[in-house]
Order: C-alpha cells, then structure tokens, then sequence
C-alpha cells in the first residue's frame, strides 16, 4: 500500500501533477478507504470472524475531449508515476467524447453541510458478538422457530477525498452499524424463513438485539402455512420493507444515462403528472445520519433536497455534467463514481412524504387484496415500464389480514401502478429509500 497515512487530498495532488506533467490538459481523481468487521453467529456458534482494511483511487485524464480511468491500490511514488503515465498513454487512444469534461470553477460547492454521518465509536468486537448471540437467541427462544440461519453483526468505516485540476479538493466520511437474523419455522417441506435487521450511521441507532431477534421471530411464523389464491386483479399493499423498491424503478427512469440514450418510460413526461395526485418523493443528500448522505457530489457540484416527484408532478432528471450536456441542461449535481470509472448520474436518500391514511385505514379500504412482504426476482422492463414480479405475504378479505400466501406473481405497467400509487401515514427512516405502507390499486394478481 505504501505510505497510507497521507492527507488523501495531497495525494491527489501529487497523482494530479504527475498527469498534467506526462500531458493531460485536466485530471481528477477519487480516493476511497475503508475498514470493515462482520461477526456471524449460527445456532450459538461463531461461524465467521472478518475483518477488511484498503484503500483504492482512481484517476481520470483528459487530452482534448478524449478521457481515460485507471485505478490502483498501490499509493507508493513509482506506482503513482506508473499510474499517471498509462492514464495519460490510454487516453490519447480513447475515441472522443464531446460531453466530457470537469466543472467550471464558478460550477463548484463552496459551502459544504454537516451531514452528520460519523459514528467516532467503534464498537468493541465483543459486543458486537454478544449483540449476534443475543439477537439469534432471542429469535430462538420463542416457540414454534425451528431453525437458525444466523445473525450477523457489522461495522464499518470509510473516508472518501475528491480532488480535480479545477482547483476543488475535499473529503467526508462515513460509518455503518448493522444487525441482523434470519430464522425459519416449520419441518420438512412446510418450512417457512424470514428476518429482521438493521442498519444506521450510529450504533446508538441500532434497536436492542433482543428486539430484532424477536421480530424475525414474528414474521417467520405469521407465514406458516400459506395458500394459494386463484388469478384476479386486486388492490396490492406494499410493506414499508419493500414499498421502496418502487422508488427505485422510478429513479432508474428519471435517470439522466436512460434520458439521453431514450430508454426510460418517462423519457417524454418531465413536467407531467406521473403519479397521483398528493405524492411527493423527496431526495435529500444531507438528511443527518442517512445512509446515502453526502455534502457534495462526485464531480464536486453541490447537492440538495429536492421534490423529484412534487404533487404527482415529474420535476426533474437526475444528471452529471456528461449527462446534462448531452441534454442541453444542467447538471443537478447527482454524479457518482467508483474509482475505476466515469461519473455516472445516481440518487441518495430517498422517501416517499407519508399520506393521511394510517396502515390499517389503507388496507381496510382495499376489502379483498394482496398484502406484500416479499419480492422476488426482478422482471421490470425500465424502456416500456412492464412490471412482474414474485411475491409472498398475506391475502386480505374484508380489509383484514386474512392469511399467509406464497408463490404469487403480480403484474401491472409502472405508469399505470404510480398513477394508482397511494401511500400511508406510516413513514420510518430505516434505509437509504424509505416509503410508508403503499397501496397500488388495480393490479393483476396470479396465482395458482
């Protein structure tokens, strides 16, 4: 690794120059490390011990409209030569590109927030293991689990530097704690499996194991036993744990990558109703404590909170300076990027705003329908926006959680789900997306 202990931002300083020297016109450039430990933890045995340290960066060069990535985890002085002379080398060979480019200077964050995503406590490794012991034995001791698939406890750290020939040079960083189980109920082939978990930017965040444990608990036996319901198309809820993942296909279709090549399904809907009326999905960078948090972008563009959906409304696409350009706009300041690629547009913490409904008020409107717990397999097509996926949870009927069912399929078209999309009072920030209970009303529900 050579001399790790460096500032991070002199030492892009120092790849930067040797770039320009060997003949870029422009340059930027990431420096990622990280420290990592999980602890797993099955039937009360230690089954695995890790911990990970390392640290990567990668340079971008620019000659003209021509731009190459190298990465390395070598930071000694012949490597980082070595690093800045093939960039430069990869470049001069690489085709045009005439969206590329860094910011303009006036283009650049100067106030930087406090997002507050710096735990300095790191855990001592034997709370962590108490805390899987406890969680998994928690889960275990109520009647009726069966079966163990563990419980894992994970910390982790990281410090990410960003530095650019325009003169921007800055670093944040970030930690993690999580905790989770996985517990199965039943014998033979009538078994059924769920979990809980957790995660947060602080360990004091973290609820009690005991409480973790005993939720997995609860929501592997409520799925015992479970039917089949025959085809029909009903009003479908979407648990708060899955909920977010239909935010998720909405950015993937807002984002500027898909907007440019045309190849979302909102690709022609900027300034329309996309969703129904009162929905409002809201990004912010700098929510303190989020698990996407950042005070500035990739590309060192300021960030902000902003209604990507405001009113049922499409306000914006997500964009970087490549993407903006190739759209005649500007960037929003969403560009992300690993150390060993270009900028790419991205979100971060993501939430639908909650509704007036509670839960229980939404799913007693629907009579008979599909309560979800569970998706699998992905079958979304982002160009014409047909969706269909598996899925488990629990039949309604006579808007009351009636009974577990298993091996369904739902399937409807995203631009018809949103405009059908109404969401609860019940909104947590537990993940990086974030929804209340939703209820999708119309789709088709098949079954067997």
């Amino acid at each position: 690794m050579g001399d790790a202990k460096r500032n991070p931002t002199d030492l892009l300083q120092q790849l930067m120059d040797r770039a320009r020297k060997a003949g870029a016109d422009a340059a930027d450039a990431v420096y990622v490390e990280g420290t990592s430990v999980s602890v797993s933890y099955r039937m009360s045995e230690l089954e695995s011990l890790e911990r990970s340290e390392g640290a990567d960066l990668g340079l971008r060069v620019l000659i003209g409209q021509r731009q190459a990535c190298v990465s390395s985890s070598d930071v000694t002085e012949e490597a980082l030569q070595e690093l800045a002379e093939r960039a430069v080398s990869m470049a001069r060979e690489a085709p045009e590109d005439k969206y590329a480019g860094l910011a303009t200077p006036e283009q650049l964050a100067t106030d930087v927030p406090d997002i507050d995503s710096y735990d300095p406590v790191e855990p001592d490794l034997e709370q962590m293991k108490a805390n899987a012991i406890a969680c998994e034995a928690a889960a275990r001791s109520v009647e009726g689990i069966s079966n163990s698939e563990g419980a894992d406890s994970g910390w982790g750290r990281s410090r990410v530097a960003v530095a650019a020939t325009n003169g921007f040079a800055r670093t944040y960083q970030g930690t993690y704690h999580s905790l989770s189980v996985s517990v199965l109920a039943g014998e033979g082939t009538k078994m059924e499996r769920d979990y809980d978990y957790r995660t947060a930017v602080y360990g004091a965040d973290i609820p009690s194991p005991e409480s973790i444990g005993l939720k997995a608990a609860e929501k592997t036996l409520r799925r015992l036993n479970p039917r089949r319901v025959p085809t029909q198309k009903v009003p479908v809820v979407f648990d708060p744990r899955v909920g977010g993942s239909l935010i998720g296909h909405m950015t993937g279709a807002i984002n500027g990558s898909s907007i440019a090549r045309g190849t979302s399904f909102l690709k022609d809907r900027m300034g329309e109703k996309v969703f129904a009326n009162g929905v409002t999905i809201v990004e912010d960078p700098h929510r303190p404590r989020g698990l996407r948090s950042k005070p500035f972008d990739a590309e060192g563009i300021a960030n902000k909170r902003r209604n990507l959906i405001d009113n049922g409304v499409l306000t914006t696409w997500l964009l970087d300076l490549g993407t903006a350009r190739q759209l005649g706009l500007e960037t929003t300041g969403h560009a992300s990027r690993g150390t060993s690629s270009p900028p790419s547009p991205s979100a971060t913490n993501l939430h639908i705003e909650p509704g007036t409904l509670s839960a229980e008020d939404l799913i007693r409107e629907v009579g008979t329908g599909f309560y979800i717990t569970e998706l699998i397999g992905f079958g979304v097509n982002g160009v014409t926006g047909d969706y269909s996926r598996g899925a488990s949870g629990f039949w309604i009927e006579n808007g009351e959680i009636a009974y577990p069912v298993s091996e369904l399929t739902i399937a409807g078209n995203l631009k018809d789900m949103f405009l059908n999309l109404t969401p609860a009072s019940d909104l947590e920030f537990r993940y990086s997306t974030n929804a209340p209970t939703l209820r999708v009303d119309g789709m088709t529900v098949a079954g067997g």
